[in-house]
């Protein structure tokens, strides 16, 4: 039970991302057919290069992408990005976007509403603004992480 005047951010656990958007995402696996698939992007301030999209396909977990915050905010604005992931406004439709998620031998393009996109990047660039990301890094973390065998620290 929470109390009416408990700020939200007390309620909060260290885990959970600083901005989602659930979204509205349709996959057309052959002409004339689409198929809506559940999806939602969340953003974490102490991963803060990276957002996660996860797409709710028919499996007890989602699949996840991790990609640069940069790619999405390049791709609301013309086409970005190179590899297994690119972003793109939808040729036929400029209020939409295109994601390609490719993996060896099988590509799925994603179309979704851009104006979602839009306010979740604005929401993630207040929670961290862009080109200060590197003050949200934890390089004692990562370097256990890379270095699980070495201290970080001369004993």
């Amino acid at each position: 039970m929470t109390h009416q005047n408990t700020p939200s951010t007390w309620l909060r656990r260290a885990d959970d991302p600083d901005c989602v958007q659930l979204l509205d995402v349709t996959v057309r696996p052959c002409p004339g057919l689409r198929v809506s698939v559940p999806a939602r992007l969340r953003y974490y301030r102490t991963d803060p290069y990276a957002v996660h999209l996860d797409c709710h396909a028919d499996l007890d977990e989602p699949i996840t992408w991790l990609f640069g915050r940069e790619l999405l905010t390049e791709g609301l604005n013309g086409r970005a990005g190179l590899g297994d992931v690119t972003v793109r406004r939808s040729p036929t439709d400029p209020g939409r976007l295109a994601i390609a998620l490719t993996t060896p031998g099988h590509t799925a393009v994603l179309h979704t509403p851009a104006a979602p996109i839009r306010d979740f990047l604005r929401r993630s660039h207040r929670v961290v603004p862009p080109g200060t990301e590197h003050h949200h890094l934890d390089i004692t973390a990562l370097l256990r992480h890379l270095l699980p065998d070495h201290p970080t620290h001369p004993e």
